[in-house]
């Protein structure tokens, strides 16, 4: 389910309703947007083109721009519910444990024993999904009773 703060930011944006889902280009997660956003992927695209040069690192346009035109669609209710298709749940790593992390234009979505693996600047995003876990938990098993 699609948290209330990220529901209210998309929205915002005018994206309510459809999440675009991909693999991240670089860690061992999904991302998820609006639409809205692939109006800025040039943009996007000549940002980080920029940057490589100025720092002399090799920049693959046309792959970048494949990773990141290679989304689906995911429909969402307006209380957030919405199916992860299986071939995500693969590429992405998600397994039974998923949290969100993010904000802004896009979020990601982590399987959280490997946000718990990542380490470093993880960390503490790791404590807060993990408490927000525990909560979860702690709320179905009293449901059960």
């Amino acid at each position: 389910m699609l948290p209330p703060l990220f529901r209210k930011v998309f929205a915002e944006l005018g994206d309510e309703g459809v999440l675009c889902v991909a693999k991240h280009h670089k860690y061992p997660c999904l991302t998820a947007f609006g639409l809205s956003r692939t109006d800025n992927f040039e943009d996007i695209l000549d940002k980080e083109e920029e940057n490589a040069v100025r720092r002399d690192l090799d920049f693959d346009r046309d792959l970048r721009s494949t990773q990141m035109w290679t989304f689906t669609e995911v429909p969402y209710d307006k209380s957030g519910r919405f199916i992860l298709p299986p071939r995500f749940c693969k590429v992405g790593g998600i397994g039974d444990n998923i949290c969100f992390l993010g904000g802004g234009q896009f979020l990601t979505l982590w399987d959280l024993d490997k946000l718990g693996q990542m380490g470093g600047g993880w960390q503490d995003q790791y404590e807060l999904c993990l408490a927000d876990a525990e909560d979860a938990w702690a709320k179905a098993k009293g449901k059960g009773k």
